[in-house]
């Protein structure tokens, strides 16, 4: 919902802060602050929500880019019942034999054209009546009647109104200022709403209210938003919306009614164990959306999540899986991507197993979009669930593959730069050498065999999907590459590094050295002049930084390449002491290699040391 309301990442800092000012004026959704155990945050996950669903990703549609965008017709008020049971009618004609089959209605079903909240007498979430005039049940039958599943949306937490009017809640003798933390503390992504006292026992009656109204009404999905750590809020002292997670999954666990649960956005990774125990997927970047004319833009979010990805990939199966959000792929003169960037977003939901749900206007999708959506053997490849990884990161021409389970593999190719470029998949990267079979699967088409490697020719974020099979007796496996062990560099090392633009060494006590380089950012820059390796090959190269901030970006170059952006997830409380790590895989060659660090557009973290 509101995290859609985001402010665009070169927005600067005081801008933000406006916003959010702002918007604490009309938000009213809510979490839970807490003192969960690190030891719970941690601990061994049971089976997802706990329910047996979510053995594939879920396919289908959902409201939000429709509601979000500024292209003529749409906006905040296009969301009613009609208007649901029109991409409903359309979900069937035209996808749903390929297994799309949720209608998922997201933000503002409870709200009035001002954005101000309904509730009934307990204090419950209520379809706004000029919305939803016959009611949500009766949206729900009808999609139902089409043989397609119904989703919904809701914040976790105690929303404000519900507070101020301190209504009873069903079936006890609590109202709801009994369930508030005192003092009064806000919460969630937005900090717009009062946390709830789980140790009181009519939180979780509040809670199994709403759950039970929704299962009462025939719903079979709910996506719980801005929930920290996470939603630019990656600070647990700040904003915990766990318990609101775990209490959530419990209540729809209790309706008895088969509900998938997932949560949002941006979810932090360092609790990834807790969001699988209690979830069936979790969104793992922040909205595709631009708030734009368009649903989205190649470089607002979509071209980011080929980073963001990479740390969920392990995480994701049977029973939770790792969201990418809309896929807003279908219509060409609405999506804001072009035919390539359209193919290209496809072919990475798809690799990673995300679930696939297009954001489009389904009643007018193009015939190229349509396609698309309704490629069979693409969409086989999303819902084998085998998350692929991507070869190496220190270029703009990557290879992502995962094995499948007849042994065979799905190879893709990417060209991310803003120019064509030829991108080469070796096989031994993929674990094996030799001659393989080879497989076009976007055109259904076989390309015949190919030894040791295969290159391709795309244009400008492009891209292409394979599947590859070794071909007996011509081809075996490969041990793993095994190279020089890990080196730690210092980035502010003198003698062997270059600080470019306003790039600085200060101090900071707690990185190792006790210093680290800052101002990486508008032109700032370092380069690690002696990565010496003995062989060359993939290797994985762990940085070591600082980011106070939400969410900030820096780009690297390996040996003068093309920068490839990263995004490094941030502390949103202004620590700038804490060190923090992410790991990408780059492509070295023997002998002497160069790393390079910088951000001519934006804000960057403030870089300590990397091991390679």
């Amino acid at each position: 919902m509101f995290q859609h309301w985001k402010f665009p990442r070169a927005t600067t800092m005081y801008s933000a802060r406006i916003f959010f000012l702002l918007m604490l004026t009309v938000l009213s959704l809510g979490a839970c602050l807490s003192t969960t155990s690190a030891a719970e945050a941690k601990g061994n996950p049971a089976p997802s929500a706990t329910n047996g669903l979510a053995q594939t990703p879920y396919m289908g549609w959902s409201s939000w880019s429709l509601e979000s965008t500024k292209y003529p017709g749409y906006n905040t008020n296009w969301l009613t019942a009609a208007n649901i049971e029109a991409q409903a009618d359309a979900l069937h004609a035209k996808l749903q034999s390929h297994g799309y089959n949720y209608v998922n209605i997201d933000a503002g079903w409870w709200m009035d054209y001002n954005w101000n909240p309904t509730y009934d007498a307990y204090g419950r979430p209520a379809p706004f009546p000029d919305r939803f005039p016959n009611g949500m049940a009766s949206v729900v039958n009808y999609i139902h009647q089409l043989g397609l599943k119904v989703g919904i949306y809701y914040g976790a937490g105690l929303d404000v109104g519900v507070y101020n009017n301190n209504y009873p809640i069903y079936g006890t003798s609590c109202h709801a200022q009994d369930i508030a933390v005192k003092p009064l503390q806000k919460t969630n992504g937005w900090l717009g709403s009062y946390a709830i006292d789980y140790s009181n026992p009519c939180a979780q009656a509040y809670i199994n209210s709403i759950a039970n109204e929704f299962a009462n009404w025939g719903v079979d999905f709910m996506k719980l938003d801005g929930v920290t750590p996470g939603s630019f809020i990656n600070n647990a002292a700040t904003s915990d919306n766990r318990p609101d997670v775990k209490a959530w999954s419990q209540a729809l666990v209790q309706t008895q009614r088969p509900i998938q649960f997932v949560i949002s956005w941006a979810l932090d990774h360092n609790y990834a164990d807790y969001w699988k125990t209690y979830s069936n997927g979790w969104r793992v970047d922040t909205d595709v959306e631009c708030y734009c004319n368009t649903l989205v833009t190649w470089n607002n979010s979509v071209k980011q999540r080929f980073t963001d990805v990479v740390p969920w990939i392990n995480d994701a199966g049977p029973g939770g899986w790792n969201n990418l959000d809309s896929l807003d792929v279908g219509s060409g003169s609405m999506d804001g991507l072009n035919n390539d960037e359209r193919q290209t977003t496809m072919t990475l939901w798809a690799i990673e197993a995300a679930p696939l749900y297009t954001g489009d206007d389904l009643t007018k999708l193009d015939d190229y979009g349509l396609s698309l959506l309704t490629n069979d053997e693409v969409i086989a490849i999303d819902q084998a669930g085998h998350p692929a990884r991507p070869v190496a990161q220190s270029s703009n021409q990557q290879v992502w593959y995962s094995q499948n389970s007849d042994g065979s593999y799905t190879v893709a190719l990417f060209n991310l730069d803003n120019t064509s470029a030829t991108v080469t998949a070796n096989w031994q990267d993929l674990g094996f050498a030799g001659t393989a079979n080879v497989r076009d699967v976007w055109q259904h088409s076989d390309l015949g065999q190919a030894t040791d490697s295969y290159s391709t020719t795309l244009p400008a974020h492009g891209s292409r999907l394979l599947t590859v099979k070794m071909v007996p007796h011509y081809s075996h496996t490969v041990p793993p590459f095994n190279g020089d062990k890990a080196v730690s560099y210092e980035a502010e090392s003198p003698t062997n590094n270059t600080l470019g633009g306003n790039a600085q060494i200060v101090v900071c006590s707690t990185c190792s050295g006790s210093e680290k380089v800052g101002n990486l950012g508008g032109g700032g820059s370092v380069q690690f002049n002696t990565i010496t390796k003995k062989k060359a090959g993939i290797y994985t190269m762990t940085m070591y930084y600082t980011d106070g901030d939400s969410q900030r970006s820096m780009y690297i170059s390996v040996n003068g390449g093309s920068g490839v952006l990263l995004d490094y997830h941030g502390l949103s409380n202004n620590n700038w002491n804490q060190v923090q790590a992410m790991q990408v895989s780059v492509q070295l060659k023997a002998g002497t290699n160069t790393i390079k660090f910088y951000n001519d557009e934006g804000y960057s973290p403030d870089l300590d040391r990397i091991t390679v």
